[in-house]
């Protein structure tokens, strides 16, 4: 995907009548900031309905076998694509996928309280019945965490969002199942390029102003229901 000048004023533009609106809103009512959390999280991602349904607060799982995925705030209704421009529906049928070629299942949460991928991922080991999860940004930083390991630490890290593409989210997908079943993979290959920060570094300041503002430090992680249409 390459950024050219007239796609990154359309995403500036559009930020900046948001940050406009959102002011509008406070100066309303303090009913605002709880329509902006909730917003409608049922998107379309290239050709396929992407319907992510709340259900109540996340419990912690029983189940060893087991990988829980993990969502940021705005993944998959805010925002419906990676930096890259990969819909978020072929992300998740994925890492699905790789789960699934190991034997194991999943399942979903979303977390309010911070747009941290490390956090997230944490979070979604202390969850998972197996100890392992797997945490997820909109703009795709992804992270394999541990439930015994420290938030700020993982099993792996993807840091480099404009380089993860399909192939390497199953990948990351079989990774998480292999260790939840107590196995030691070897680490997924990432592809290192240090020209993609400067490069995709204005979208990902957009994207990341576009999550943080989904937070709610007050509201629960969620459970969810993640159906194709």
């Amino acid at each position: 995907m390459t950024m050219d000048e007239k796609t990154l004023r359309t995403i500036i533009e559009e930020v900046v009548k948001e940050f406009a609106a959102a002011g509008d809103a406070q100066g309303t009512g303090a009913g605002s900031a709880t329509a902006m959390a909730t917003a409608p999280s049922l998107t379309e991602a290239s050709g396929d309905q992407l319907e992510i349904t709340e259900e109540g607060p996340a419990p912690r799982g029983t189940n060893p076998r087991e990988v829980v995925i993990a969502l940021a705030p705005a993944f998959g209704g805010r925002i419906t694509k990676t930096i890259i421009g990969i819909p978020h529906a072929e992300v998740l049928r994925e890492i699905c996928a790789g789960i699934e070629e190991e034997g194991l299942t999943y399942r979903f949460i979303r977390v309010f309280r911070t747009a941290d991928v490390g956090f997230i991922a944490h979070d979604a080991a202390v969850l998972s019945g197996s100890g392992v999860g797997i945490g997820i940004q909109s703009r795709g930083t992804t992270v394999i965490h541990q439930k015994d390991l420290p938030p700020l630490s993982n099993l792996e890290l993807f840091s480099q969002s404009p380089l993860i593409d399909l192939a390497t989210f199953r990948a990351i997908g079989k990774n998480a199942a292999r260790y939840a079943k107590g196995e030691s993979p070897d680490p997924v290959p990432v592809v290192n390029d240090q020209m993609a920060r400067p490069k995709y570094q204005a979208i990902a300041a957009l994207l990341h102003i576009k999550e943080t503002q989904m937070c709610d430090l007050n509201k629960k992680t969620q459970a969810l229901r993640v159906e194709y249409r």
